[in-house]
Formats: C-alpha cells, sequence, structure tokens
C-alpha cells in the first residue's frame, strides 16, 4: 500500500507531466476569411497540430490591412492566414514581413507565391470578380441581364447596383484595380463614374452584394462567383455573370509578420497552410486553390473563368493601392452603406 505522504508527490509529478504534454503555443492570427469559415479552419490545423491554439482577429480586408499597417512599430499578430496578396505585398514593402519557404513550396502554382526566394508569402486560393443577378427580380422589373461591365452602366440599371467599397473589401479592390488595368486610368475613373450613377449602395463585405440580390433586396449583385454559385445550390434565382472584358481576381495569402516571439509555431502554420490536406479545406468555400489539379469541381460554379481572369499586376495594384482608394473615397464614398 502507497503511504499517503508519497501519494501527493507522485500525483503532483503527474500532473506537471501532463501539464507538459498539453502545453500549448498561442498564435494571434489575423484574417480576413470569411467568419462562418473559422472554427473549421482551427479545427482542422489542430487535428495535425493539436498544441497550437489559433486566438483569431477576423475583420474585411480593409480593415485588418490598415490595422497591420498601423501597428507596425508594434506588431500584435503572429500570422496573416488569409488576407489578399495586393494588401500582404504592402506589408511587405514596409519590411513587415519575415521571409519563409514552407515545405512543399515548390508544388504551388508559380502565381501563388511571392517571387522572392525565400518568399514573404505564399497563396492559399483564389477569388474571382462575377455579377449576381436575380432573375426574378429583374424579370418583374422588366431588366435584362448585363453580359458586360459596360451594361451596369445602361440607365435601365439605375439603383438596382450594388458593389463592395474597395476600401473595406478586397473584392471591392480587386474590381476596381483590375477595370483600371483592363481600361487604362482615365476610361477606368470615366467608367466608374457611370456606374456611380446606377449604383444603389456600396457595401462593406464582399459577399454581400451577391447575398442581396439572392434575397431579392437588389436585382445585380458585383461579387465574386463562389458566392454566387453558394447561393445558387441554396435555391436563389440567381445567375452568376462572367463580364465578357474579363475579371479581376486576388488570392488569399499566408505569411509570417516580422518580429513574432512564436516564429517556430508560426512556421508550422504556415507549412501546413499550403499541404494538400489545406487545399482540401479551402475548396469547399474556393474554386481555385494554389496546387494545381486538386480543387474538384463547384456547383453553378461558371465556365470560362480560368480564361477570364485577368493578367493581374499585383505589383502595381499594392504600390497604387493607397492612391486608388483615396480618388475611389473622395469619388464615391457617399453612397457607401454605414460602418458598424
Amino acid at each position: 500500500m502507497i503511504k499517503a505522504k508519497t501519494l501527493v508527490p507522485a500525483l503532483a509529478a503527474a500532473a506537471m507531466l501532463s501539464g507538459a504534454a498539453y502545453a500549448e503555443t498561442e498564435l494571434t492570427v489575423y484574417t480576413a476569411v470569411e467568419a462562418e469559415d473559422l472554427a473549421r479552419y482551427a479545427e482542422t490545423f489542430n487535428q495535425d497540430h493539436p498544441d497550437i491554439k489559433i486566438n483569431w482577429v477576423r475583420d474585411s480586408t480593409g480593415v485588418i490591412t490598415a490595422k497591420l499597417l498601423a501597428e507596425k512599430n508594434n506588431p500584435q499578430a503572429d500570422v496573416v492566414w488569409g488576407l489578399a496578396a495586393t494588401s500582404l505585398l504592402v506589408l511587405k514593402t514596409e519590411g513587415m514581413l519575415e521571409p519563409y519557404a514552407p515545405a512543399g513550396l515548390d508544388a504551388l502554382d508559380p502565381r501563388f507565391r511571392d517571387a522572392d526566394n525565400p518568399p514573404s508569402w505564399v497563396g492559399m486560393d483564389a477569388w474571382v470578380a462575377a455579377i449576381c443577378f436575380n432573375t426574378v427580380e429583374g424579370e418583374k422589373l422588366g431588366l435584362t441581364a448585363p453580359t458586360s461591365w459596360a451594361d451596369l452602366t445602361k440607365p435601365e440599371y439605375a439603383g438596382h447596383v450594388v458593389m463592395p467599397n474597395p476600401a473595406s473589401s478586397g473584392t471591392g479592390f480587386l474590381d476596381v484595380s483590375s477595370w483600371l488595368q483592363m481600361m487604362g486610368e482615365e476610361k477606368g475613373w470615366e467608367y466608374m463614374d457611370a456606374l456611380h450613377a446606377n449604383i444603389g449602395a456600396y457595401t462593406h463585405s464582399g459577399s454581400k452584394p451577391c447575398k442581396m440580390a439572392a434575397a431579392g433586396e437588389t436585382v445585380i449583385g458585383v461579387s465574386f462567383a463562389f458566392r454566387g454559385a453558394k447561393s445558387k445550390a441554396e435555391g436563389a434565382p440567381i445567375d452568376i455573370i462572367v463580364p465578357s472584358e474579363g475579371i479581376g481576381w486576388d488570392m488569399e495569402s499566408t505569411a509570417i509578420v516580422a518580429g513574432t516571439a512564436n516564429a517556430e509555431a508560426a512556421q508550422t502554420l504556415v507549412d501546413w497552410s499550403i499541404t494538400p490536406k489545406a487545399m482540401e479545406m479551402y475548396n469547399v468555400g474556393y474554386a481555385v486553390v494554389a496546387i494545381p489539379g486538386m480543387a474538384k469541381p463547384v456547383e453553378h460554379f461558371p465556365e470560362g473563368i480560368t480564361e477570364a481572369m485577368i493578367d493581374n499586376d499585383f505589383e502595381w495594384a499594392a504600390n497604387n493601392r493607397a492612391a486608388i482608394l483615396e480618388e475611389w473615397t473622395k469619388r464615391y464614398d457617399t453612397k457607401s452603406e454605414p460602418k458598424g
């Protein structure tokens, strides 16, 4: 029989060993991934790395980018997991990212990584612009479905178009930057002037315009294709239209924040973020992922998307981001929804 006085130290030692076995590293991870996906992302990652706890800080692309820039001299994040590449290029220019070549890097489509070696960021998945058109509401109003970006300036659509604010939304910014690249800056701003006349509201979420179109709250939502496919699969009476001029796109990307005190855990997360298992997870919410050939077909995802994606100059978009947003805000912000 074990005496009580020897049992207490034994239990204490066992408790210490148990605590060591389950010691967690906590990572503060900034993201613009849809809020509904975050629990699934953390849970899937923790299946392989239960010793790393993710503390999410989530907001729209513009807000997260501004927050990171404001914290430049006192970083609060360890990792950025799921932010537009155009935003991460801005942070890279500011010297805020820690270059790191994750395991499995060579398996990625070359477009889905920073060009430097080692890269400052790696891509996860891409989202592409599209128009969501509510066929029921359109028919009620006698409106025909648009087939191009130019169509959205027709007088018949006055007040029936909703799109994201590019200062808040990565989807909004990829729209604006792609129009400026496709049309040239002068004609691009002329186009947006004409489009503004038809805008009912600018939202602070990239998915909201399509959700509004799906719910019949607007006829036309400028959003991204996967959101449209998801809404249509849920029974919404919408068509997902790929404008004939081509479409803008951006990729969600991952990077280590320079100066993190948790470098080893941060590297583990970035390694995992480009694994086949991670790509399968992204494919639930995105039709294009960073490892070629991995994405499964998505129901109702429009055909011809890959061919319609413009040759996006991410460096140009990142370098001109502040000036573009300043000009856009000065011209059009009066129709933005209230924040909050």
